[in-house]
């Protein structure tokens, strides 16, 4: 291939082409747990995560909520993945080999909010929340019906590898997505440019800029014990129990179980089983959706 701006941008326009195609064929799985909040600027503050929202009785005047109780920041951070090109298979027409290259681009810049989440959901235990308090925490504070504050739990501890149960169908999720810019594909690919006249490459690369955090700890359950029909039992009772401020019922169910591999085949079985300890009609059949998720132990 002659190197000239015509022919590098037909380059350009195909190795664009092929990443596009392989970011379209990936559909991310974050979203069951986590909500899109756009971004735009450094850093988006989320006062509002002190307030869960519920309708009260209106007696007098309204009681307006002030959303700019919590210092709670998300920071935007950088992200990419950059490959060369050298200039000698661009001239030998040699560039096949870079094909599987750049859809593996688009596929990994497709999934790489999937690469946040999940590993955040699993350090809930250590990552503090809008509250100061570990998103898995025995004591998150509330006020009670009386006005004082006290504390709940949405975890019971534990060592072995992690489970969560949480409420998916609402519009606001247990992690947040925070998309500043988008995954998009870039080249430095001009015969001027310094790398092609000093190391004859071309390079291209993707890059976006997001972040991730927690939102509300009430929407989700974390554990760490062995996954059994107690242990799920004491989840959906807890979540299912959880008040707000003032100890008004938030309506939580838990919907969807999310599990590792190694708790799959348990899972599974809790789900799907018409009898559980050796022969006892199982209750908590079809009582969530299950999602088995590769990012998790």
């Amino acid at each position: 291939m002659l190197i000239n701006q015509a022919n590098l941008r037909t380059l350009y326009v195909g190795f664009k082409t092929t990443f596009q195609g392989a970011f379209a064929a990936v559909t991310p799985r974050y979203g069951v747990v986590a909500m899109t909040v756009p971004s735009s600027t450094r850093a988006e503050q989320y006062g509002w995560l002190d307030k869960f929202p519920r309708m009260r009785e209106w007696i007098g005047d309204r009681q307006i909520m002030n959303l700019s109780g919590s210092d709670y920041t998300i920071k935007n951070r950088d992200f990419e993945s950059t490959i060369s090109v050298d200039r000698n298979d661009v001239e030998d027409d040699n560039l096949g080999i870079y094909t599987p290259v750049v859809q593996e681009f688009g596929r990994s810049g497709a999934s790489f909010p999937d690469e946040l989440v999940w590993p955040l959901l699993a350090a809930g235990w250590t990552t503090k929340c809008y509250d100061g308090q570990p998103f898995f925490d025995t004591d998150h504070p509330v006020l009670n019906e009386h006005g004082r504050e006290v504390s709940y739990a949405n975890t019971d501890g534990g060592s072995d590898a992690p489970w969560f149960l949480l409420d998916d169908t609402r519009a606001i999720k247990p992690v947040i997505y925070q998309n500043r810019r988008p995954t998009s594909f870039v080249a430095l690919d001009s015969p001027d440019d310094p790398n092609v006249f000093m190391k004859k490459k071309f390079v291209y690369g993707i890059d976006c800029r997001c972040n991730v955090g927690f939102s509300f700890p009430q929407l989700a359950w974390g554990s760490k014990q062995p996954l059994t029909p107690a242990a799920y039992k004491t989840a959906r009772q807890e979540l299912t129990g959880r008040k707000g401020d003032f100890g008004r019922p938030l309506g939580i169910r838990g919907t969807l179980l999310v599990v590792g591999p190694s708790n799959e085949e348990a899972a599974r079985k809790l789900l799907t089983s018409d009898t559980i300890n050796g022969g006892d009609s199982n209750p908590w059949k079809g009582t969530a959706k299950l999602e088995v998720v590769e990012w998790l132990p």
